[in-house]
């Protein structure tokens, strides 16, 4: 038989919630995630509250609705209407360029050639002595050279040699713009299922175009490549690799795809694909001199390493797709931006060839600009969903990814391994608590530690950018394990509490069964204890039976009583017999009850009680004889009690007599003896299930049963070790006690000491005597009081 004992349950519910978070947290499903990245934003928008520190030379020319009407309206010198000629974007490129802009980045796609444009008249001598640019033939106008609108905005654009021109995965700037600008950036917004834009791709790569007929005639897809050092592992569909080697160059040979066959002007060795950094990377690079043509990148590590002059480096931490999170710091709305709508730098640039120099001021020193569309129209602005709103332009995030970079600050997502641990521990650390704890103490626990958890992950993104999972260590490896285990806690402990009180409730006191129901470590399958046991007697029961059954035999005599009147007054006479017994028995119950020992029977009119067992009790054995002291002292005031009774009764019975009505019967006074003894015992429970009895058997248990059978009348009869225990804790009552001559005893092979423990106040109220009280014959040995010497 086991109680409390069932600690597998609990253990096993523990594991299971632990594992089963850490299988969802390495699968990351749908649902989960997108709560996760719930708390990822809420951070986000916290965090720019603590104004982040940013690049303050970051700067937004911005084409809306305002602009494109004043280039409509020729209040800039010309009428254009959607969509605009390439000479507006060369003219913006010159006017930057001549206000020292250190680079400009456009998010505006210039995919082909438009030669239905307007061309451009240039006063430039320079260009008066050739006939051709870009491959594009010149005419004249009197002392100027027309430009046609692209060749000019090609022309601005290597001039300024610090523009950057859009690439999409769609469409690739043209080769004329291409190779003017002085880079290419990536502008895809890859949003998350959920729709918005976290994260951004480092960079892509624009193959080769005979890699891309390759793929296209043979069904390859170039995203499944497998890049090594001296080879490109192309995947067929069928599962086969097709192997295209290297040199030592990184280049490799067209021949491999079109045998001698080279097309005329494409040169034999080149560079399988051409990496296209993010243009928020580029514009950052173009600050930092970073040589992205010389980036690391360590999928295995997952980081790009990129180094530039002066030692500078940076480590942009990505997924095995490239993925990096965007520092979202910097709202279009944020001061530290520059701002300003294009028409008015079209308008310097206008009173700048005007010869206008009073008007003329310069916002674009060294700043690193973005020009993009917040005008409205389908195909004018790109509006999209961040962390930091749910709605904005979505080329926002060049400014950001430029900010991050050059700041070096990058957000990293901890890794699964940590994210593993983070959910082991939480859930072994709730679970110890709601285990250990009272279920509401445990609750402000489990709450306590979630509420720390969240400041730290929120103080960690704040200050480092660092992102601890939130949803599945609070909500689930925390909270879910707090919940199943208090739901175990209360169906086991509610079964256990009911359990416990069917044994205890009536044999311990109130107090000792709430620690009975607290205890963690409660054996009730057998344990050795040291325990003091008490037994007691009521003394007289015998012969007060006796002179009932007398008595009731007599009175069916005198009145003829026969068959079922005559067992009618057996019954009653036992029936007031038991309950005078059960009077006395009670009494001495009550305070074993009060003095939290633990009532273990009753022997027919004896009581069985003992002190430290269940609960361990460093001072059973003062606790127990403080309880039979203060049995005898009730035993005493209820015979008082019933004297005082007796007397009135005997007065009422003269008058009764003389009326010839029937007597009062005198109620017994009984006394009890006490016997207890110290030492160690088995305590446990013994009998089936439903007949279970929590008891304690051993030698010291029998000593103390022959010290009751030898305490006589109205005598506490203490056993040696119980007196050195007493000794110890309680000197005083120690003291008082009185050494008997040692005793042979029943099953004992030598004599015992013994001691008698005095009971009676110093001013015992006395009890009244009556001679016609049923007296108390002696069929227990009496101890006699001459034999006795103080201790």
């Amino acid at each position: 038989m086991k109680l409390k004992t069932n600690k597998l349950a609990p253990l096993l519910i523990a594991m299971g919630v632990m594992g089963l978070v850490c299988l969802v947290q390495a699968l990351r499903p749908a649902f989960f995630e997108r709560l996760e990245w719930m708390t990822y934003d809420w951070r986000v928008r916290e965090a720019v509250n603590f104004s982040p520190t940013a690049a303050t030379n970051l700067g937004f020319v911005y084409i809306n609705d305002k602009s494109i009407e004043a280039v409509h309206s020729g209040e800039l010198g010309f009428h254009f209407g959607l969509y605009w000629p390439r000479l507006v974007y060369g003219q913006l490129v010159r006017e930057l360029a001549a206000q020292g802009a250190k680079a400009v980045a456009f998010d505006v796609i210039f995919g082909e050639l438009r030669a239905d444009h307007p061309d451009v008249p240039v006063a430039d001598k320079s260009l008066l002595a050739i006939d051709r640019l870009f491959g594009q033939p010149l005419n004249r106008f009197e002392d100027k050279t027309l430009l046609p609108s692209d060749v000019f905005f090609a022309w601005q654009m290597q001039k300024a040699g610090n523009v950057i021109i859009a690439d999409t995965k769609n469409v690739a700037p043209h080769e004329l713009f291409r190779t003017n600008a002085m880079a290419i950036g990536d502008i895809d917004a890859d949003k998350d299922t959920d729709g918005v834009l976290r994260r951004a791709r480092a960079f892509k790569l624009r193959w080769h175009p005979v890699f891309q007929a390759a793929a296209s005639q043979l069904g390859i897809d170039l995203g499944k490549s497998r890049i090594e050092n001296k080879r490109i592992l192309l995947r067929a569909p069928d599962g086969q690799d097709t192997s295209i080697p290297l040199d030592g160059d990184g280049n490799f040979d067209l021949a491999d795809f079109v045998g001698d066959k080279i097309p005329k002007g494409w040169p034999r060795h080149d560079k399988p694909f051409q990496h296209i950094w993010h243009m928020g990377i580029v514009v950052a690079a173009q600050e930092l001199k970073l040589d992205l043509s010389r980036a690391e990148v360590d999928w295995g590590h997952g980081r790009i390493v990129l180094r530039g002059a002066d030692g500078v480096q940076r480590v942009i931490p990505v997924d095995r797709n490239g993925y990096f999170y965007i520092d979202w710091s910097l709202r279009r709305t944020d001061a530290r931006l520059t701002d300003q709508n294009i028409k008015d730098v079209l308008k310097q640039d206008h009173d700048r060839l005007a010869d206008k120099a009073a008007d003329l001021k310069n916002l674009w020193q060294n700043k690193l600009v973005i020009v993009g569309s917040t005008a409205t129209g389908n195909d004018l602005a790109d509006l999209g969903a961040t962390p930091l709103d749910k709605e904005t332009n979505l080329m926002s995030k060049h400014w950001n990814i430029a900010n991050s970079v050059i700041m070096g600050r990058f957000i990293q997502r901890s890794s699964l391994p940590m994210e593993l641990l983070l959910i082991i521990v939480a859930g072994a650390i709730v679970a110890i608590l709601t285990w250990r704890l009272r279920s509401f103490t445990a609750f402000l626990a489990v709450m306590a530690l979630a509420t720390g958890y969240v400041a730290l992950a929120f103080y960690l993104y704040v200050q480092q950018r660092y992102w601890l999972p939130l949803v599945l260590p609070v909500g689930c490896a925390m909270l879910m394990q707090y919940l199943c285990l208090v739901t175990y806690r209360a169906i086991f402990e509610q079964d256990e509490k009911r359990r416990l009180k069917s044994i205890f409730a009536r044999l311990v006191s109130p107090d000792v069964f709430d620690e009975l129901v607290k205890t963690e470590k409660l054996s009730l399958v057998g344990a050795r204890r040291e325990i003091t046991v008490f037994f007691t007697d009521v003394r007289g029961f015998t012969e007060l039976t006796d002179t009932n059954r007398e008595k009731a035999a007599q009175y069916i005599r005198e009145h003829k009583l026969t068959g079922e009147a005559a067992e009618a007054c057996f019954d009653q006479q036992a029936q007031e017999t038991l309950n005078a017994v059960n009077l006395y028995l009670g009494t001495i119950a009550d305070m074993v009850i009060k003095h939290n020992g633990t009532l273990d029977k009753y022997i027919g009119d004896c009581v069985m009680a003992f002190w430290g067992a269940p609960i361990p009790s460093r001072t059973h054995a003062v606790a127990c004889v403080r309880a039979a002291i203060d049995a005898q002292r009730a035993v005493q005031e209820l015979n008082q009690q019933r004297s005082v009774q007796n007397q009135r009764r005997s007065e009422e019975n003269v008058s009764r007599a003389a009326a010839g009505q029937p007597l009062l019967p005198l109620l017994p006074i009984l006394e009890v003896g006490s016997g207890i003894n110290t030492g160690v015992a088995t305590a446990g429970l013994m009998g089936l299930d439903v007949h279970l009895n929590y008891t304690v058997f051993g030698r010291e248990v029998n000593l103390a049963s022959r010290l009751e059978n030898i305490s006589g009348r109205a005598h506490i009869i203490i056993g040696e070790a119980t007196y050195a225990a007493i000794s110890k804790d309680d000197p005083k009552l120690a003291a008082s006690c009185v050494a008997l001559p040692p005793v042979n005893v029943k099953g004992i092979r030598n004599a015992v000491n013994i001691y008698e423990v005095p009971w009676q106040p110093i001013n015992p109220m006395p009890v009244a005597s009556d001679k016609n009280t049923p007296a108390q014959s002696a069929d227990l040995p009496e101890v006699n009081p001459a034999a006795t010497t103080r201790a």
